[in-house]
């Protein structure tokens, strides 16, 4: 692959770092200009993206190098960044998207009084997750990846006065630490066996035959743990619903533009060493199934609005790791494009519908809403129903392909489980839509609950967003709708127009020059009316019993109740996973810290150090009363002494 260097990559990466000091530096002076200049500065990047992607070549790249980051005598690593087609793709979705979601967040945070403060993490946010895709080594990558996590943190928690939301983010980024580990014990054995880090070399056949499949499972598991750490999946995925702590736009920059897509992301990137041993992909694909279940059968028994859509988040990053463990990674990245779509529309919508209930979560106040905020509802039915895998919505489209990929999987560890896979995959598909129809119908549908004269609950943290309107529902201004409907737009049509274009387009097919393996479904997938037929079918199940269930024969939903009391019990706490991490990790390392901190830490470093202390001091008490002043007494003490030791020389 010929590679070009080209400065514009500076520009596309600084442009959100000076955003976000411009954005704080001068909010500090009219808090209205930080949203403005935040805003500016991811769509500049956005514009220097376009402008890069419109000039790439088949088999071309362009390329920045910053100079030597380190030298060593085994290691000479550049500070290095790399546009191609895979990070194109990802550097598109990243700052348009983040455009959009800056956008509405002027209007979101308008009366918020951190605005500067909260602008500035936004842009920082943004240009770690470029210095994540761009990075042409492993190092560099972790460098953004480093960055994105302190960013989640910094946001997740951006109320800190609400211990709660300061919590959220502490365990955000305790856990993504823990999956950060996985990465660096690969990039180790990377190192040791082929005595570089730099990704495109990695991937080359002389350096795969280096690595071999001891290393490469030990290292493509490595891989896989930071993966979970930050695509939320078993067994580190519990820190994702707790970041609904975090302001609304925040859930959407982390849950459809940036932090959650970088564990696929990377896995694409290394797919390499990730083929090498069969059952790193195999154990991808049942860990990725089983958290896809999970999180689908949480929401449907939740009630918070964010957090139906966060355990949504959680599943559909499952079906993208079923496409990695298929060996389908063009597809979980056709997935990863389309869900930005819908689920940043989803977020945003939701937004709309919490700052138009002034700050009420809980769909169980709501209902009705139809006829108060029509644009926020027609986006949230659209982006309902691509996440459903609709025809012709934009989910429908991957979804499909991933499920298409499954059935066409060679690898030996699954060729006897595919059907049982593929069919776990078509229920969670009929479960999102069931728990998506809930959330739209208990929002949209019926009459409204809340009350025109019930108190706003600001239940997004010590957000001091008040407006001037009733306490009866409105709908969001144009600066905040306007958004939502250009991606409801993209979730209506984005999904047919890539499917044409998408998987040639990163795998090379026809043209060369491909960044990702060539999917196993051919360059012309294309779909005939029993494909379409097969594909809506479980989303139109789901739809339906969700519209039967909790709108036209509410009766019958309260009569399963009784029996399905254990299945309620268990979803609507969330599988009691916090608690079985809290009883048999937190509470013991507590209590084993607690034990070595009173033992080892008081009773031996601090009690060496306060006996050194009791010495000196008894020590200069005896020296203090021997010193009287008076000749006498010294004239005493001198003959005592001389008598002891001449008593001593005598005895020898």
């Amino acid at each position: 692959m010929i590679e070009a260097s080209d400065n514009r990559i500076a520009f596309l990466l600084l442009s959100p770092l000076f955003g976000s000091i411009a954005a704080y530096l001068a909010g500090r002076i009219s808090e209205r200009i930080a949203g403005v200049l935040a805003s500016c500065a991811v769509f500049f990047s956005f514009i220097v993206t376009c402008s890069l992607w419109s000039e790439l070549q088949p088999n071309s790249s362009f390329a920045l190098s910053l100079g030597t980051w380190i030298a060593t005598d085994h290691l000479s690593l550049p500070f290095g960044f790399v546009f191609d087609r895979l990070s194109a793709v990802m550097c598109l979705v990243i700052t348009g998207i983040g455009t959009l979601i800056h956008i509405y967040s002027v209007g979101y945070m308008a009366h918020d009084e951190s605005r500067p403060r909260f602008f500035s993490y936004l842009n920082l946010f943004v240009a770690a997750m470029l210095t994540l895709v761009l990075g042409s080594s492993l190092p560099v990558l972790f460098v953004g990846w480093e960055g994105v996590g302190l960013c989640s943190y910094l946001l997740i928690g951006f109320w800190f006065t609400n211990p709660e939301f300061a919590k959220a983010g502490r365990k955000a980024f305790v856990m993504n630490r823990i999956g950060d580990l996985g990465l660096m014990v690969a990039m180790f054995a990377l190192f040791a066996a082929t005595g570089t880090l730099d990704i495109k070399a990695l991937n080359t056949a002389e350096n795969l035959a280096k690595i071999g499949p001891a290393v490469g499972c030990l290292a493509g598991l490595g891989l896989f743990v930071a993966a979970t750490g930050k695509s939320a999946q078993i067994p580190l995925f519990t820190w994702l619903p707790d970041a609904m702590a975090g302001p609304t736009p925040v859930s959407a920059l982390i849950h459809a533009a940036t932090m959650v897509t970088a564990g696929i992301y990377l896995m694409g990137r290394m797919y390499g060493v990730i083929e090498l041993d069969p059952f790193v992909p195999a154990l991808v694909c049942w860990i990725a199934l089983g958290t896809a279940f999970l999180a689908a059968t949480t929401a449907i028994a939740q009630n918070d609005i964010k957090k139906v859509l966060a355990y949504s988040t959680v599943s559909q990053l499952g079906f993208m790791f079923l496409a990695v463990g298929a060996g389908e990674y063009a597809v979980a990245l056709f997935h990863v494009v389309t869900h930005a779509f819908f689920k940043a529309c989803l977020f945003l919508s939701a937004g709309s519908v919490i700052y138009g209930c002034h700050h009420e979560q809980d769909m169980r106040k709501m209902g009705g809403l139809s006829s108060y905020m029509p644009a926020t509802c027609i986006a949230y039915g659209i982006s309902t129903l691509a996440i459903a895998g609709i025809w012709p919505f934009a989910g429908f489209f991957s979804k499909h392909a991933i499920l298409d990929g499954l059935a066409l999987s060679q690898n030996p560890y699954l060729l006897p489980w595919l059907s049982c896979i593929g069919w776990g995959a078509k229920v969670v598909a009929l479960l999102t839509a069931l728990y998506m129809t809930r959330s739209f119908v208990m929002t949209f549908m019926g009459k409204y609950r809340g009350g025109a004269s019930a108190h706003p609950h600001h239940s997004e943290g010590d957000n001091k967003a008040v407006d001037t309107h009733s306490h009866t529902p409105h709908e969001a201004p144009l600066v905040m709708v306007a958004p939502v409907l250009v991606l409801a737009l993209l979730s209506l049509g984005g999904g047919y127009y890539l499917s044409h274009s998408f998987l040639p387009y990163l795998t090379g097919t026809g043209v060369g020059g491909g960044v990702l393996p060539l999917s196993k479904m051919g360059s012309d997938h294309e779909l005939g009316f029993s494909g379409i037929l097969s594909g809506s079918l479980p989303g139109v199940i789901g739809i339906g019993l969700g519209v039967v269930l909790f709108h036209v024969a509410t009766a019958l939903k309260d009569s399963l109740r009784r029996p399905a009391g254990l299945f309620e019990w268990l979803f609507a706490g969330k599988y009691y996973v916090d608690e079985i991490y809290d009883a048999v990790i937190v509470a013991p390392l507590t209590f084993t810290s607690g034990v070595v901190a009173r033992a080892l830490d008081k009773g031996i470093v601090d009690g060496g150090v306060n006996a050194v202390g009791r010495i000196s001091e008894v020590s200069g008490e005896l020296v203090r009363r021997a010193t009287t002043g008076q000749v006498a007494t010294y004239v005493v003490m001198m003959f005592v002494a001389a008598s002891v030791f001449l008593g001593l020389f005598v005895q020898k």
